[in-house]
Protein backbone atom coordinates (compact mmCIF):
# COMPACT_ATOMS: atom_id res chain seq x y z
CA UNK A 1 0.00 0.00 0.00
CA UNK A 2 1.55 3.29 -0.56
CA UNK A 3 2.08 5.39 2.43
CA UNK A 4 2.01 8.58 0.63
CA UNK A 5 -1.57 8.15 0.04
CA UNK A 6 -2.10 6.75 3.90
CA UNK A 7 -0.56 10.38 5.08
CA UNK A 8 -3.22 12.48 6.30
CA UNK A 9 -3.10 16.22 4.49
CA UNK A 10 -2.18 19.19 6.78
CA UNK A 11 -5.04 21.34 8.05
CA UNK A 12 -5.12 24.74 6.12
CA UNK A 13 -3.94 27.64 8.49
CA UNK A 14 -5.96 29.40 10.28
CA UNK A 15 -6.44 33.19 9.05
CA UNK A 16 -7.36 35.36 12.32
CA UNK A 17 -7.28 38.59 10.67
CA UNK A 18 -10.20 40.92 10.24
CA UNK A 19 -11.42 41.42 6.96
CA UNK A 20 -13.14 44.43 5.52
CA UNK A 21 -14.59 45.33 1.94
CA UNK A 22 -12.47 44.98 -1.17
CA UNK A 23 -10.23 48.21 -2.01
CA UNK A 24 -9.33 48.37 -5.67
CA UNK A 25 -9.68 44.50 -5.46
CA UNK A 26 -7.11 43.55 -2.54
CA UNK A 27 -9.67 43.11 0.70
CA UNK A 28 -8.22 45.10 3.74
CA UNK A 29 -7.29 42.63 6.46
CA UNK A 30 -5.96 43.64 10.37
CA UNK A 31 -4.61 41.95 13.42
CA UNK A 32 -5.96 45.02 15.50
CA UNK A 33 -9.07 44.76 17.67
CA UNK A 34 -10.24 46.53 20.70
CA UNK A 35 -11.63 44.52 23.65
CA UNK A 36 -14.21 46.48 25.97
CA UNK A 37 -15.39 45.05 29.51
CA UNK A 38 -18.04 46.88 31.49
CA UNK A 39 -18.20 46.03 35.47
CA UNK A 40 -20.90 47.18 37.78
CA UNK A 41 -20.89 47.79 41.17
CA UNK A 42 -23.00 49.04 44.19
CA UNK A 43 -23.08 50.60 47.37
CA UNK A 44 -21.45 53.54 46.22
CA UNK A 45 -21.78 56.62 48.36
CA UNK A 46 -19.10 58.79 47.06
CA UNK A 47 -18.40 58.72 43.13
CA UNK A 48 -16.05 61.53 43.43
CA UNK A 49 -13.62 58.80 44.42
CA UNK A 50 -13.75 56.99 42.22
CA UNK A 51 -13.61 59.93 39.25
CA UNK A 52 -9.75 60.57 41.11
CA UNK A 53 -8.90 56.88 40.60
CA UNK A 54 -9.90 56.80 37.03
CA UNK A 55 -8.13 60.36 36.60
CA UNK A 56 -4.82 59.22 37.53
CA UNK A 57 -4.79 56.40 35.16
CA UNK A 58 -3.68 56.57 31.51
CA UNK A 59 -6.85 53.81 30.86
CA UNK A 60 -9.60 54.49 28.50
CA UNK A 61 -12.77 54.50 30.73
CA UNK A 62 -15.93 55.55 31.10
CA UNK A 63 -18.01 56.15 34.31
CA UNK A 64 -22.10 55.45 34.33
CA UNK A 65 -24.39 56.29 37.27
CA UNK A 66 -27.09 52.99 37.48
CA UNK A 67 -30.32 54.49 36.40
CA UNK A 68 -31.51 51.14 38.44
CA UNK A 69 -29.88 51.60 41.20
CA UNK A 70 -29.41 54.72 43.69
CA UNK A 71 -25.87 53.50 44.29
CA UNK A 72 -24.75 51.66 41.27
CA UNK A 73 -22.22 52.57 39.03
CA UNK A 74 -20.62 51.09 35.70
CA UNK A 75 -16.66 50.86 34.72
CA UNK A 76 -16.24 50.68 31.19
CA UNK A 77 -12.55 49.98 29.90
CA UNK A 78 -11.42 49.97 26.41
CA UNK A 79 -8.32 48.62 25.46
CA UNK A 80 -6.13 47.04 23.12
CA UNK A 81 -4.82 44.45 24.82
CA UNK A 82 -6.82 41.95 26.60
CA UNK A 83 -4.00 41.27 29.25
CA UNK A 84 -4.50 44.90 30.33
CA UNK A 85 -7.70 44.11 32.17
CA UNK A 86 -6.16 41.24 33.69
CA UNK A 87 -3.80 43.72 35.37
CA UNK A 88 -3.90 47.36 35.56
CA UNK A 89 -7.94 47.40 34.92
CA UNK A 90 -7.90 44.51 37.32
CA UNK A 91 -5.72 45.97 40.09
CA UNK A 92 -7.55 49.49 39.72
CA UNK A 93 -11.01 47.83 40.10
CA UNK A 94 -9.65 45.96 43.26
CA UNK A 95 -8.40 49.05 44.86
CA UNK A 96 -11.89 51.13 43.96
CA UNK A 97 -13.96 47.81 45.31
CA UNK A 98 -11.73 48.07 49.34
CA UNK A 99 -11.01 51.80 49.00
CA UNK A 100 -14.70 52.56 48.90
CA UNK A 101 -16.83 49.30 50.11
CA UNK A 102 -18.22 48.69 46.48
CA UNK A 103 -20.22 45.74 46.18
CA UNK A 104 -19.28 44.33 43.28
CA UNK A 105 -21.91 42.43 40.87
CA UNK A 106 -20.49 39.61 38.53
CA UNK A 107 -24.03 38.79 36.90
CA UNK A 108 -23.88 41.85 35.29
CA UNK A 109 -20.21 41.76 33.86
CA UNK A 110 -19.86 42.20 29.97
CA UNK A 111 -16.79 41.69 27.74
CA UNK A 112 -16.70 41.86 24.14
CA UNK A 113 -14.14 41.98 21.14
CA UNK A 114 -14.70 44.59 18.58
CA UNK A 115 -15.21 42.39 15.09
CA UNK A 116 -15.59 42.94 11.52
CA UNK A 117 -18.32 41.54 8.81
CA UNK A 118 -16.04 41.63 5.55
CA UNK A 119 -17.99 44.75 4.06
CA UNK A 120 -16.51 48.12 6.28
CA UNK A 121 -15.67 50.43 4.19
CA UNK A 122 -13.08 51.38 6.13
CA UNK A 123 -11.99 48.72 8.62
CA UNK A 124 -9.21 50.48 10.59
CA UNK A 125 -11.78 52.89 11.59
CA UNK A 126 -14.57 50.13 12.38
CA UNK A 127 -12.41 48.38 14.78
CA UNK A 128 -10.35 51.17 16.53
CA UNK A 129 -11.89 54.41 15.98
CA UNK A 130 -15.83 54.41 15.77
CA UNK A 131 -16.03 52.12 19.13
CA UNK A 132 -14.01 54.43 21.04
CA UNK A 133 -15.62 57.61 19.74
CA UNK A 134 -18.73 56.41 20.35
CA UNK A 135 -18.24 55.24 24.07
CA UNK A 136 -15.90 58.54 24.87
CA UNK A 137 -18.43 60.94 23.19
CA UNK A 138 -19.19 64.37 24.84
CA UNK A 139 -22.60 64.14 22.95
CA UNK A 140 -23.56 60.98 24.03
CA UNK A 141 -24.13 61.01 28.03
CA UNK A 142 -26.88 57.94 28.00
CA UNK A 143 -25.78 54.11 27.21
CA UNK A 144 -27.80 51.13 27.51
CA UNK A 145 -25.55 47.74 27.65
CA UNK A 146 -26.80 44.19 27.02
CA UNK A 147 -25.66 40.27 26.03
CA UNK A 148 -27.42 38.66 23.45
CA UNK A 149 -27.43 34.89 22.35
CA UNK A 150 -28.69 33.77 18.79
CA UNK A 151 -30.26 30.17 18.78
CA UNK A 152 -28.39 27.71 17.24
CA UNK A 153 -31.16 27.71 14.01
CA UNK A 154 -29.57 30.62 12.79
CA UNK A 155 -26.29 28.85 12.54
CA UNK A 156 -28.05 26.25 10.17
CA UNK A 157 -29.27 29.05 7.66
CA UNK A 158 -27.77 29.25 4.79
CA UNK A 159 -25.14 32.15 4.48
CA UNK A 160 -27.12 34.58 2.17
CA UNK A 161 -30.29 34.27 4.22
CA UNK A 162 -28.37 35.08 7.70
CA UNK A 163 -26.76 38.06 5.42
CA UNK A 164 -30.86 38.92 4.57
CA UNK A 165 -31.70 38.96 8.11
CA UNK A 166 -28.92 40.53 9.78
CA UNK A 167 -29.44 43.19 6.97
CA UNK A 168 -32.95 44.46 8.39
CA UNK A 169 -31.10 44.74 11.87
CA UNK A 170 -28.85 46.56 10.53
CA UNK A 171 -30.84 49.00 8.52
CA UNK A 172 -33.05 49.88 11.41
CA UNK A 173 -29.25 50.65 13.50
CA UNK A 174 -28.65 52.72 10.78
CA UNK A 175 -31.92 54.54 10.31
CA UNK A 176 -31.40 55.93 14.13
CA UNK A 177 -27.79 56.86 13.46
CA UNK A 178 -28.76 59.01 10.41
CA UNK A 179 -30.96 60.78 12.59
CA UNK A 180 -28.63 60.99 15.36
CA UNK A 181 -30.96 59.19 18.19
CA UNK A 182 -28.79 56.25 18.67
CA UNK A 183 -24.89 54.69 17.71
CA UNK A 184 -23.83 51.54 18.55
CA UNK A 185 -20.97 49.53 19.75
CA UNK A 186 -21.18 46.00 18.50
CA UNK A 187 -18.74 43.22 20.17
CA UNK A 188 -18.59 39.41 19.93
CA UNK A 189 -17.88 37.73 23.19
CA UNK A 190 -17.75 34.15 22.07
CA UNK A 191 -15.99 31.92 25.11
CA UNK A 192 -15.54 35.63 26.50
CA UNK A 193 -19.25 35.42 28.50
CA UNK A 194 -19.44 33.41 31.87
CA UNK A 195 -23.12 32.73 30.85
CA UNK A 196 -22.31 31.54 27.05
CA UNK A 197 -23.83 34.73 25.51
CA UNK A 198 -21.74 35.41 21.46
CA UNK A 199 -22.48 39.66 21.44
CA UNK A 200 -22.40 42.69 23.59
CA UNK A 201 -24.00 45.59 22.28
CA UNK A 202 -24.20 49.12 23.46
CA UNK A 203 -26.31 51.56 22.58
CA UNK A 204 -25.59 55.21 22.91
CA UNK A 205 -27.17 58.55 22.47
CA UNK A 206 -27.69 61.88 23.24
CA UNK A 207 -30.97 60.89 25.16
CA UNK A 208 -32.28 57.64 27.00
CA UNK A 209 -35.87 57.50 24.60
CA UNK A 210 -34.19 56.82 21.52
CA UNK A 211 -32.37 53.89 22.92
CA UNK A 212 -35.38 52.47 24.45
CA UNK A 213 -37.44 52.63 21.48
CA UNK A 214 -34.67 51.47 18.72
CA UNK A 215 -34.77 48.28 21.28
CA UNK A 216 -38.72 48.13 20.81
CA UNK A 217 -38.54 48.56 17.50
CA UNK A 218 -36.05 45.48 17.12
CA UNK A 219 -38.08 43.34 18.62
CA UNK A 220 -40.17 43.26 15.63
CA UNK A 221 -37.46 42.23 13.24
CA UNK A 222 -36.99 38.94 12.41
CA UNK A 223 -33.71 38.15 13.58
CA UNK A 224 -35.37 38.81 17.15
CA UNK A 225 -38.68 37.04 16.73
CA UNK A 226 -36.58 33.97 15.62
CA UNK A 227 -33.87 33.88 16.15
CA UNK A 228 -32.57 35.36 19.89
CA UNK A 229 -32.59 33.02 22.59
CA UNK A 230 -31.95 35.64 25.77
CA UNK A 231 -31.34 39.17 25.98
CA UNK A 232 -29.97 41.06 28.83
CA UNK A 233 -29.29 41.86 31.54
CA UNK A 234 -29.64 45.33 30.93
CA UNK A 235 -27.71 47.88 32.03
CA UNK A 236 -28.74 51.53 31.76
CA UNK A 237 -26.26 54.57 32.52
CA UNK A 238 -25.62 57.80 32.32
CA UNK A 239 -22.50 59.14 31.86
CA UNK A 240 -20.30 61.19 34.93
CA UNK A 241 -16.99 60.89 33.50
CA UNK A 242 -14.93 59.86 30.52
CA UNK A 243 -11.36 59.14 30.67
CA UNK A 244 -9.47 59.18 27.42
CA UNK A 245 -6.14 58.69 26.65
CA UNK A 246 -3.95 57.12 23.55
CA UNK A 247 -4.68 53.76 22.26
Amino acid sequence: MNTEQQRPSRPEPVDLREVGASIDGDPQVSDRRLFLQLHVFEDCSDPNNIVEVLEKSNLNAVLYDDINNPTGIGVLFIVEDPAVLATEARDLLIGLQQAANLSYRPEMTMIGRTYSSGREPNLEVWLLNKPLQNALNPDFPWAIWYPLRRNPEFYRLEHRERGRILGEHAMLGRSYAAGGHANDIRLACFGLDTNDNEFVIGLVGPDLYPLSRLIQDMRQTEQTTKYIESLGPFFVGKVRQRFGACL
